[in-house]
């Protein structure tokens, strides 16, 4: 089983946005027994919040649901649990490292830099922007999932 947990700052825009989206490509894959796929804040303020108004319509649109979930903050434990810790952008991953302290096994990513063309994803809490950070994630997952197909841990 491949463990994955999706980073950004308050777990309520891109990190359930990216959790969704792989989930929905894992599935139509058939891949969905070989993962567990969740996502996390890096910080308190959104804790026990529901997914933002914009990325559920956003999900709505592409025909996923995000029903049922609520913010969440990432744990130092979340290292040992997890065996990918995939953050939004530069911040989020300095914040993980705070969080988990060191990263000896090399499990904390940015999710674009699986992709092409690594980058930060913008917030669309600031941006508004819901659409680019959709058309980014994407991006991200399907480079995510081509990773793990050329390293050998899944196949499709």
């Amino acid at each position: 089983m491949i463990k994955v947990l999706f980073v950004c700052h308050g777990n309520i825009c891109r990190s359930p946005m990216a959790e969704f989206v792989f989930k929905d490509m894992v599935r139509r894959r058939g891949l969905e027994n070989q993962f567990y796929i969740a996502s996390a804040a890096t910080s308190t303020e959104e804790i026990g919040n529901p997914v933002h108004p914009g990325t559920r319509r956003k999900l709505r649109e592409v025909g996923i649901s995000c029903e049922g979930k609520y913010a969440v903050q990432m744990k130092k434990s979340d290292y040992e649990k997890y065996d990918y810790l995939i953050g939004m952008d530069e911040w989020n991953r300095r914040n993980m490292m705070r969080i988990v302290k060191k990263d000896p096994q090399k499990k904390l990513f940015l999710l674009l830099d699986f992709s092409d063309s690594p980058r930060d994803i913008a917030d669309p809490w600031y941006t508004g922007n819901f659409e680019v950070t959709y058309r980014d994630i994407v991006e991200g997952c399907e480079a995510f999932l081509k990773y793990l197909k050329t390293n050998g841990t899944i196949d499709f």
